[in-house]
């Protein structure tokens, strides 16, 4: 915006007036976005309802006073820009509360963005502004992640080539800029929509009531209550490998287990009804007028779901930032609650590429510590040198750490288990982590470990998409059709048997879960919470899926284990757990791949 605009009095009153509230509400944003996105401190609050507080005020001045503003110079971008600030506080706040109404706010202004077009130059002859083309680009950028969180499809393909046709256009355009990371991030959002088949699959990633709730099994999770019950209410999610599938900031991985952590919401709400033109692109028929509902996702919200849980989603840490993180959650973690920790990452050092660079601006918090009297410096491996050469014991997240070196080991992690956990590690060095089993300081941790392994069928023809463990805890049948070698987009008839053979397994086995008298007391605790005990039942059929793999056998390597250990009721021998992995196979036509038992095998002949 230009210092020196002329115009009669009320135009040049209001513009001062105007140029003060974005200069207080971008100094109340910065505030917002420096802070760490795992902090959820009263002083956050503050912030965030100051800044919240200041767009909202100069949202509603640029609505009441637009034709003097235009007058004295206002341009459409500005709009854009505000609108857009509005939106990065709504996700900034979901990312901090996981509460998908500030998801979805989100998206009403990114969306309103989009169909007004306030980026876009307002005419051919006023020429190209490689400024202004930037935000458009970041813009795209942004609205691309927050559309795929929910899973409009349709959004999500609309924008990719806008993105494309922006990119190319831009290159063409400004001929003497480098649109090199630009051309790099549009590769990036075509591999991870090529790796993601969940837009395939008619069942959410979400846990969905409809779905992933089985009636036979709810009076014997109410008796579970009886005993000491643990809620999921924080997790930690973090990835780190070598060239792995991601856009942005966003990993394929997390982002599943991000989804995977959700209540899908139940109502009709969550579709946004808006009229749409002809290339896709949602219109709006008041023009330049700027009027967007900040209150519309107050309509879209469904008041049955219950909270999320609080989930901390770290790009490429350091450990002693991982470290840092884990300790301030685990200060707020109450004793009823439990805190889940999942950590995908290669179990080598691998080569850096010298291209990549962190991005993070999230920032080591010295001031934190553990507590019950666990420093940070004594959960970092920094101080322990000589164990950096033990092949197989850790996990590498990257060279950011002292001296290049940034391995987490087990017992990085065993000073946080004063309070509940429940980990997953998704490695290749994952069984190190067996480690942790028995060696806790006040709370028996839940442990699920990847194989070590992880087995494919030959010649399957199969396209990188994340991890294959990940993948079945996230979404089981796919990983399955993935594992044998289909295509997902199999037939719709054949799908909906599958699905309905896997909703079958997994109610009877809750069950058998529930009421096991040799269940342990780890698992008894959390499997009331939905996600946990979703998770375990995945865990279950990922195992005996593998196990019963003619690939795998009893290979261990190829095997994920998990600690405590469950009953021998769910394990991969058992009758009930080998009958139903029998009907989805022979469903998929794929029972050859398979190594089931006599008794199995002759129950199905007789059939």
């Amino acid at each position: 915006m230009s210092d020196d605009v002329d115009g009669d009095g009320g135009s040049g009153s209001a513009f001062r007036a105007f140029r003060s509230l974005i200069e207080s509400a971008d100094r109340k944003f910065a505030h917002v976005r420096d802070l760490p996105p795992y902090e959820r401190c009263p002083l956050h609050m503050v912030y965030y309802r100051k800044a919240f507080k200041a767009y909202t005020r100069l949202w509603r001045f640029q609505q009441e006073h637009r034709r003097d503003l235009v007058a004295a110079g206002l341009r459409r971008w500005e709009i854009g820009e505000i609108a857009s600030r509005i939106g990065q506080l709504y996700y900034g706040q979901y990312q901090r509360t996981s509460e998908a109404r500030f998801l979805l706010e989100s998206y009403i202004f990114y969306e309103a963005i989009l169909s007004r077009r306030y980026f876009e130059p307002p005419s051919v002859a006023t020429g190209a502004d490689l400024g202004l083309r930037y935000k458009e680009l970041r813009f795209h950028a942004r609205f691309l992640i927050v559309a795929m969180l929910l899973n409009r499809k349709d959004v999500v393909m609309n924008l990719v080539e806008r993105f494309r046709a922006l990119v190319e256009d831009s290159k063409s355009v400004f001929r003497d800029s480098n649109f090199k990371e630009w051309k790099h991030v549009l590769q990036e959002t075509f591999r991870f929509l090529k790796a993601d088949t969940s837009f395939t699959n008619t069942r959410p990633l979400r846990y969905s009531l409809l779905f992933d709730s089985h009636p036979s099994s709810l009076p014997h999770i109410a008796r579970l209550h009886k005993r000491r019950v643990l809620k999921l209410q924080d997790a930690v999610l973090t990835s780190y490998r070598r060239n792995e599938i991601k856009i942005n900031e966003l990993t394929l991985d997390t982002y599943r287990m991000i989804q995977c952590l959700e209540w899908e919401p139940s109502g009709s709400f969550y579709q946004v009804v808006m009229e749409s033109s002809d290339n896709g692109v949602c219109s709006d028929q008041s023009g330049a007028s700027g009027l967007i509902d900040i209150n519309l996702s107050a309509d879209m919200t469904d008041p049955s779901a219950p909270a999320n849980p609080h989930k901390a989603v770290i790009y490429h840490p350091s450990v002693s930032h991982l470290m840092m993180v884990l300790a301030a959650i685990c200060e707020e973690l109450s004793s009823d609650n439990i805190l889940l920790i999942y950590i995908a990452a290669s179990g080598k050092v691998e080569q850096a590429n010298p291209s990549e660079k962190d991005s993070s601006r999230l920032k080591p918090d010295i001031h934190h510590s553990y507590r019950n009297g666990v420093s940070l410096r004594h959960a970092s491996v920094s101080d322990r040198p000589n164990l950096n050469d033990s092949p197989g014991s850790c996990l590498w997240l990257g060279s950011k750490g002292s001296a290049g070196v940034n391995n987490l080991y087990p017992e990085d992690l065993i000073p946080f288990t004063r309070k509940p956990l429940f980990i997953i590690i998704d490695s290749e060095n994952s069984h190190a982590f067996k480690e942790i089993h028995g060696s806790e300081k006040g709370e028996a941790a839940a442990l699920l470990l990847s194989p070590r392994r992880p087995p494919s069928i030959s010649n399957a023809g199969l396209t990188p998409s994340g991890s294959q463990f990940t993948y079945f805890l996230t979404a089981p049948l796919l990983a399955f059709i993935q594992l044998v070698g289909l295509k997902s987009d199999i037939d719709v008839d054949v799908y909906s048997s599958a699905e309905s053979i896997f909703s079958s397994a997994f109610a009877e086995w809750e069950v058998i879960l529930c009421t096991s008298e040799r269940l342990d007391h780890v698992w008894a605790q959390v499997l009331p919470d939905p996600f946990l005990r979703r998770l375990i039942l995945r865990f279950i059929f990922c195992r005996a899926v593998l196990s019963l793999l003619s690939l795998c056998g009893n290979d261990d390597e190829q095997l994920p284990h998990c600690l405590p250990g469950l009953p021998e009721s769910v394990s991969p021998d058992s009758p009930s757990i080998q009958s139903y992995i029998w009907k989805l196979a022979e469903a998929l036509g794929v029972v050859g791949h398979f190594s089931f038992s006599d008794n199995i095998k002759g129950s199905a002949l007789r059939r």
